[in-house]
């Protein structure tokens, strides 16, 4: 594992970010009387995800902090994958949408519990 400084050098961050960017490409083609609900939804969702590594990262003098920010991470994640497939099976998306989706929440999701496995090696508390 590489040192990062700061909670955006982490592939994790930047996976939830480009996250946030494909779902909101995807739900500019969704119809407009979806806007206050699975719109609003899956985008506050998947924008949660990287928000919620921001906020572990600030909290991880404490491994318990961190691991509780890590794991709304996480959910959030699972909210997202769970948005994208009403949006295919209200045929709002594609195979390959849904599929690089739901594929880049499975990286999150292995990359969020890689470091709640490391957590320690995170936490700031006694280090330096």
């Amino acid at each position: 594992m590489a040192y990062v400084n700061f909670y955006y050098e982490l592939d994790v961050y930047k996976l939830s970010r480009q996250l946030a960017k494909d779902v909101y490409r995807i739900s500019k083609n969704f119809p407009k009387e979806e806007k206050f609900s699975l719109i609003d939804q899956i985008r506050r969702s998947s924008r949660s995800v990287g928000a919620q590594i921001a906020e572990s990262w600030a909290k991880r003098r404490y491994i318990n902090h961190l691991i509780s920010k890590l794991t709304d991470s996480d959910a959030e994640q699972y909210e997202t994958q769970h948005w994208i497939e009403v949006a295919f099976d209200c045929e709002l998306v594609s195979d390959q949408k849904r599929d690089l989706i739901v594929k880049s929440c499975e990286v999150i999701n292995l990359k969020l519990n890689a470091m709640m496995s490391k957590a320690d090696l995170f936490c700031t508390f006694g280090k330096r």
